[in-house]
């Protein structure tokens, strides 16, 4: 199968600058002034966003002195926009961290989100997938030749002694479910905190091989860039306590962030509240951790491992300069 290119994966962005009129300020109803931060998340609204809403909603970012605008944009925009210094930061998985490094974009990961790699890999039963090895010969579906399903199917591949030689890749966009259910693939990349609930919700019945059970991956978390960790390390820790509060009230009370939520996910409360209270839940356990916003330096180095072995990079990278725990310190 052709191999893509780790051009194809970080794509170079000529940016522009953009100005914002700032309004006159009126002391008498913001005694306290807010510093404005546009946030890429890398995708569209979403309940799976749901520690982000519940820090706005209860003022968690305002009492760090920050006025939050989440920005839906692609992972390879926000990577792009706070590389160059743009932007201050962004949300995104752990391989486009070491893609952009290796493209000398200065990006550092500086607040790990969640614990565990959540791509997986879902089929029908009667497939008869019951590991990583099982999928030889199998027609797979995922999104494309890119970003974290790639990754981690590729690892999965890997966990069953397998290389793409051994299987038949199809890429189908965002078409998981359809392509699934319609008998047009064998199995489907999905996420494991989401499509495989949809499925079950349709009453199919799944045998699901998800990447943290076989390997710990880097996964989505905040990047920053080495200009702001030299110059306003106070920012990137405000800003960071702030997204920890919000998780931490998430998981005490999924319920609660689920209603705040519809504030921000349009069309939110017209969807069946079961399965997204089900998603929900489900993501809320590859948050949960005995070190919050810890990065785990296993997680990068096999992260790094997967990408030599696909050829989207050249060479090792010094991890240490990839990512920082110091930040998430109390």
């Amino acid at each position: 199968m052709k191999r893509i290119t780790l051009a194809t994966f970080i794509t170079v962005f000529i940016l522009v600058g953009c100005s914002t009129a700032t309004p006159q300020s009126t002391p008498e109803i913001t005694p306290t002034a807010l510093q404005k931060i546009r946030l890429p998340m890398g995708f569209q609204p979403n309940i799976q966003y749901a520690p982000f809403y519940v820090a706005t909603t209860k003022g968690y970012f305002q009492e760090a002195g920050l006025d939050i605008e989440f920005d839906y944009r692609p992972e390879t925009d926000g990577v792009a926009l706070v590389g160059a210094g743009e932007l201050p930061f962004a949300i995104v998985s752990g391989e486009q961290v070491l893609l952009a490094r290796a493209q000398q974009i200065p990006v550092v990961y500086v607040l790990a989100w969640w614990h565990d790699y959540p791509v997986a890999i879902t089929a029908k039963q009667i497939q008869n997938i019951q590991s990583p090895a099982d999928l030889r010969g199998k027609r797979i579906g995922l999104p494309g030749l890119f970003g974290a399903s790639y990754i981690g199917l590729r690892a999965l591949l890997e966990a069953g002694g397998l290389t793409e030689q051994d299987v038949t890749l199809d890429s189908i966009g965002y078409n998981q479910v359809e392509a699934l259910t319609s008998d047009q693939e064998d199995a489907v990349v999905i996420y494991a905190n989401n499509e495989p609930i949809q499925l079950a919700a349709q009453g199919y019945e799944l045998n699901t091989l998800a990447v943290k059970d076989y390997v710990q991956l880097a996964s989505n978390g905040m990047i920053t860039n080495e200009n702001l960790i030299a110059n306003d390390p106070d920012l990137i820790r405000r800003m960071n306590q702030a997204i920890l509060k919000g998780i931490a009230d998430t998981i005490a009370n999924p319920a609660e962030a689920y209603e705040i939520s519809k504030a921000y996910v349009v069309g939110l409360d017209q969807l069946n509240p079961a399965i997204q209270m089900d998603i929900l839940n489900s993501s809320i356990g590859y948050w949960i951790t005995e070190q919050p916003g810890v990065s785990q330096p296993a997680a990068w180095e096999n992260m790094q491992k997967v990408l030599l072995d696909t050829g989207l990079l050249n060479e090792p990278l010094d991890l240490t300069k990839a990512f920082t725990n110091e930040f998430v310190k109390p």
